[in-house]
């Protein structure tokens, strides 16, 4: 069971993130609270870039901060098209989408979080399946 410290490095690291996503114009983000509900990460943020260019450029911003911060060992994928930027920090996971995409995977569904009002308009335009 995590201690309280724990918690509290790993909020803080949530925390952290998300206030990097914000300065950086990031779109419809959302942090997931997932302790209790998965052995593989505390937090988990979901959030949107304008563009591929976006996206990429948001993923490197929340790596230089996290790296300040002291983080190693970082673990990313999706780098190299910027459709989907997945950034695993341990206790905190983070997914970086063009909305498109992120309407597509919809991963927040998995965890029974509606998608926010902003993708809306994506998905009423979704072709039906």
């Amino acid at each position: 069971m995590p201690s309280q410290e724990d918690d509290k490095a790993s909020k803080a690291v949530s925390e952290q993130i998300l206030s990097i996503l914000d300065e950086n114009s990031a779109q419809d983000t959302i942090e997931i609270d997932v302790r209790g509900k998965s052995s593989v990460a505390d937090y988990m943020i979901v959030s949107s870039g304008r563009s591929n260019r976006h996206v990429g450029a948001l993923a490197d911003y929340v790596l230089r901060g996290l790296k300040e911060q002291g983080h190693k060992d970082l673990g990313i994928e999706g780098l190299e098209g910027c459709d989907w930027v997945l950034i695993d920090v341990g206790d905190v996971i983070v997914h970086l989408f063009r909305p498109e995409v992120r309407v597509f995977y919809n991963i927040e569904k998995i965890w029974s979080v509606p998608l926010p009002e902003g993708l809306e308009a994506i998905v009423e335009a979704a072709p039906e399946e």
